[in-house]
């Protein structure tokens, strides 16, 4: 966010302060992003200063689930804290710790549905403050867990801007694979199949290769690909693949035969432009598609 400038022309051009909160603590940032969590983290909100018991003696800022069912702590601070890395670490043990608990507290507020889904591979951590030290930036590229520090700023009154400065994917191992059945179909389906593993792994390298903040989370029906946001998810067919992204069909248009907008149907995934993809050619030409989606996460 160095050199960011925002300026107010609806009354002659007027550049508008980037401040930090006004209050001694994180409270005022924690009300805005659990007021719009979904919005403006890809989280559907659950709890607010969820206790975790007499014997491990803390409470949990925000707890929440992201778009692939993976269970989300998020902690604030109003400005640069030390201690906001640790913090969050502590109650992401807990967390881990405690998974019966949280499946509860997931069944009650989203239902029986979200609560068996849930995506204990990629637990995730979410760290909202005014700043960071050099020490909180070398230390999450160097963990195992998936950890998002997002830096804010406050605009005036109605605006507020969200960047993360750091990241690790952080993945566990992911469930392997149901092995691909060799059948009496033939050769023709042989190569079919020998086609689509690499059209697959042609887009899982584009994909990865936007940014090294670019998470990959496995799911039985897609593979998502995110930031803080899904901006892409991936799913298999037969003869194509089929990837949603986070597009607005509107803004971008859509081709017969190669996208769709999919905004009002259900689909396995997040994304309201489809991409029908069914050669390495189909993928250069929907890479403007995937960098816009990425840009928009």
């Amino acid at each position: 966010m160095v050199g960011l400038r925002l300026y107010d022309v609806e009354a002659g051009v007027r550049e508008v302060r980037a401040s930090l909160a006004e209050t001694e603590t994180e409270a005022e940032v924690q009300a805005l992003v659990e007021g719009s969590m979904e919005v403006m983290l890809g989280v559907r909100f659950l709890a607010s200063e969820y206790s975790t018991g007499p014997v491990h003696g803390g409470r949990i800022d925000s707890l929440g689930l992201d778009e692939n069912g993976a269970p989300v702590v998020v902690e604030y601070k109003r400005a640069t804290d030390p201690g906001v890395l640790s913090q969050g670490l502590f109650y992401m043990a807990w967390l881990t710790d405690h998974r019966g608990e949280f499946q509860d507290l997931v069944r009650e507020r989203l239902g029986a549905t979200a609560a068996s889904q849930v995506l204990w591979s990629a637990p995730r951590l979410i760290c909202v403050a005014g700043d960071y030290t050099r020490y909180d930036l070398h230390a999450v590229r160097e963990h195992r867990r998936s950890i998002d520090l997002v830096r804010y700023r406050l605009y005036g009154d109605h605006h507020i801007t969200l960047e993360t400065v750091a990241s690790a994917a952080g993945q566990g191992k992911p469930a392997p694979r149901a092995p691909r059945r060799r059948t009496v179909a033939g050769e023709r389906d042989r190569r079919t199949a020998d086609a689509m593993a690499e059209l697959t792994a042609a887009v899982d390298e584009v994909l990865l290769g936007l940014g090294e903040d670019v998470a990959k989370v496995r799911r039985k029906q897609y593979d998502a690909y995110r930031r803080l946001r899904n901006f892409a998810c991936v799913t298999v067919r037969k003869d194509k693949l089929l990837v949603y992204l986070r597009c607005a069909p509107a803004d971008v248009g859509v081709e017969e035969g190669f996208t769709r907008d999919v905004t009002d149907l259900g689909h396995h995934g997040t994304g309201d432009l489809e991409v029908q993809l069914r050669s390495e050619q189909d993928v250069e030409r929907a890479a403007e598609l995937f960098r816009l989606a990425y840009a928009g996460a």
